[in-house]
């Protein structure tokens, strides 16, 4: 994994665009809790939109030891909360509605 964040913000988008994304079923299950009507492909359009600005923090898996990205990114009045790792493609594994909390979700 890149320490260059903006590296693995472009490489991030890249696999959003292609669609190489996978999500937990945690982060499924809170894309649908959201009750915005996103699916999986919003869910990569906005992987695919983040910039530089969203990248909230990176932080590093109590679990596995990877580097989780957490980005914020605003989407309708909704600031959301997206935790991405970088693996053979993108593994989303937590997305919700932004609580100001960075702990560590099933990682």
């Amino acid at each position: 994994m890149p320490r260059d964040d903006s590296a693995a913000l472009r490489q991030i988008r890249q696999w959003a665009i292609e669609r190489r994304v996978r999500s937990t079923l945690k982060a499924l299950g809170e894309l649908a809790s959201l009750d915005l009507g996103l699916d999986v492909d919003d869910a990569c359009d906005i992987l695919a939109g983040v910039t530089q600005v969203d990248l909230a923090t990176r932080i590093q898996s109590n679990v596995t030891g990877e580097w989780m990205y957490v980005f914020k990114p605003r989407v309708e009045a909704y600031v959301l909360s997206l935790k991405v790792i970088l693996r053979d493609d993108c593994l989303v594994v937590s997305f919700h509605e932004d609580e100001d909390s960075d702990s560590e979700d099933d990682s």
